[in-house]
């Protein structure tokens, strides 16, 4: 399980872009690109959504790929996880994440 917690916390094992992906899914693949663009105010398409999950090699989502402050902090820093960094409780960057998501809080927790 380990392996699917993002930098972040979050599961990617659980993600609907990685579901889609696996499953060649082009319904969820849509249905994820219209929820995404709803709640970032931004245009989402169905082709953005590839990924296989955010510490694994494969595709990545544009956000996930490039635009991912917490992903690039975490590889930059060379963690596994947020977990293995001492700033973990107080980063600001980690925040808007883990302060809506407190299983991710609790998925780095438990890593």
């Amino acid at each position: 399980m380990k392996q699917w917690i993002g930098y972040c916390g979050l599961d990617c094992e659980v993600c609907d872009a990685r579901i889609a992906t696996i499953n060649h899914d082009e319904v969820l693949r849509k249905k994820t690109a219209a929820l995404w663009s709803a709640l970032n105010g931004v245009e989402i398409t169905a082709e953005m959504i590839h990924c296989t999950g955010c510490r694994v090699a494969g595709e990545k989502t544009p956000f996930c790929d490039t635009i991912c402050a917490v992903r690039k902090c975490a590889a930059g820093r060379g963690v596994e996880t947020c977990a293995d960094c001492a700033e973990m409780e107080y980063c600001a960057i980690l925040k808007p994440i883990v302060g809506n998501n407190a299983k991710a809080l609790e998925n780095l927790r438990k890593s």
